[in-house]
């Protein structure tokens, strides 16, 4: 079973794109963040005449996730709140989650706020957001026996995933507080770093549009997937397949893929 994830950045801007990368890949799953459209106006068709049935919750210009399955996904579920209930209240507004079951395994969908600067409210909204997404995963795991989450967390774990990673502590991505929020809402819990199992560095999966981060390879590596410990022996391979950033107006993000067996 092949799960990718992939922050697009606008569905309909890279839709061919993404068309062309599932013929290619033949993916069971993709995981898809900004896709910065509302539902009725997700290109749902284009997915289907591919033979995958598409979930969605978008919003208009930011934010949004989807997930485009091979399979009919079961037990489909959008937002922190369907899980944790009020505590989610003042984090709803905002399209970032989406989960469903496939072949007996919960995939959980994230776009993590970035969070401007360290001095911003959207900062502390990040690290509120990371804690409601505690508690939300800390309650799935009482139902569900196998859980991969993936997404864009728009955070690098350690230095080693930044190309440069001098002074990196007081910028946005890596700073203490988001380090330690990841911690505590996903490695505290008993989830592991896919990608660590297969590299020890590098696999960098975002690259800036300005000062030529692509082509220099000035990366960072803030696309994961994290598995349930009884996913650990199943999982084959973790790669980022950076083709992609290369093509003609790119996300600025590359798929990343991992298979299970």
């Amino acid at each position: 079973m092949k799960i990718a994830t992939w922050n697009v950045n606008s569905i309909r801007s890279r839709l061919d794109h993404v068309q062309t990368w599932l013929k290619s890949s033949e993916v069971d799953l993709l995981c898809v963040q900004e896709t910065k459209v509302v539902d009725e106006d997700f290109p749902r068709s284009v997915f289907t005449d591919l033979g995958y049935h598409t979930y969605i919750s978008g919003q208009k210009s930011y934010n949004g996730v989807a997930l485009i399955s091979r399979s009919p996904l079961e037990a489909v579920n959008t937002g922190f709140a369907a899980v944790v209930g009020d505590e989610a209240a003042d984090y709803e507004a905002q399209k970032r989650v989406i989960s469903g079951v496939l072949n007996g395994v919960r995939v959980v969908n994230l776009y993590v706020p970035n969070g401007s600067d360290l001095s911003s409210d959207k900062y502390e909204y990040k690290l509120g957001w990371l804690g409601v997404l505690r508690n939300y995963l800390k309650t799935l795991q009482t139902d569900h026996a196998e859980i991969l989450v993936c997404g864009d967390f728009n955070i690098a774990p350690e230095d080693r995933d930044i190309y440069d990673p001098k002074g990196k502590e007081t910028h946005i991505m890596s700073s203490p507080p988001e380090r330690e929020a990841l911690q505590r809402s996903i490695f505290d819990l008993g989830f592991s770093d896919a990608c660590r199992q297969f590299h020890e560095d590098g696999q960098f999966t975002w690259w800036d549009y300005r000062t030529a981060g692509f082509q220099r390879n000035r990366g960072w590596r803030i696309d994961h997937h994290y598995l349930s410990e009884g996913l650990r022996d199943r999982l084959q391979s973790c790669a980022v397949d950076a083709e992609p950033r290369g093509w003609e107006k790119p996300s600025d993000h590359a798929p990343v893929v991992v298979e299970l067996a």
